[in-house]
């Protein structure tokens, strides 16, 4: 991106977006390796655990950590979502 035609306060602006960009970028990718990672998790107990024994507080756990993967997916769609929303913002700022 091209700052030299920029005053000092877009350029700063700019930078300071950059970084909030590479930040939520890699925030997003902790977030998706988590719930991949959630995700094998819950895969192996659920398949691990014979039937009888995932009932009560097993079953309520596992439950709980399927919500849980849930809840990162959603998170980590919100990040992608932001991510592209804050990559437009940088290209308005360039082209300004």
């Amino acid at each position: 991106m091209s700052q030299d035609k920029q005053d000092p306060t877009t350029a700063q602006a700019v930078e300071a977006l950059e970084r909030t960009i590479d930040q939520a970028k890699a925030v997003a990718a902790e977030i998706r390796q988590a719930a991949d990672n959630l995700a094998v998790v819950n895969t192996v107990l659920e398949e691990a655990l014979p039937e009888h024994v995932q009932v009560g507080e097993v079953a309520q756990a596992l439950d709980q950590s399927g919500q849980v993967e849930a809840q990162i997916n959603r998170s980590a769609e919100v990040l992608d979502a932001l991510e592209t929303a804050q990559s437009e913002l940088e290209k308005k700022a360039a082209q300004h």
